[in-house]
């Protein structure tokens, strides 16, 4: 548990997103309570923008729920 540490941004719609070889990827860092932070990256599997700018949204979703 934590609390994510970004603001979505809307007038960037890659926020988060990084391309590596190909692959979309997201990143982001959580702060936890313990006064640690952990750097999360994800590989989205995806080639496709649209699909990786869906895909970070989830996963933002089920981190902040």
């Amino acid at each position: 548990n934590g609390r994510l540490a970004t603001r979505i941004n809307e007038d960037k719609p890659n926020h988060l997103l990084w391309n590596n070889r190909g692959t979309w990827w997201c990143h982001f860092t959580i702060h936890r309570s313990d006064f640690t932070s952990e750097r999360v990256r994800v590989s989205l599997k995806t080639r496709e923008i649209e699909r990786a700018r869906e895909r970070r949204d989830e996963l933002l979703r089920d981190f902040c729920a």
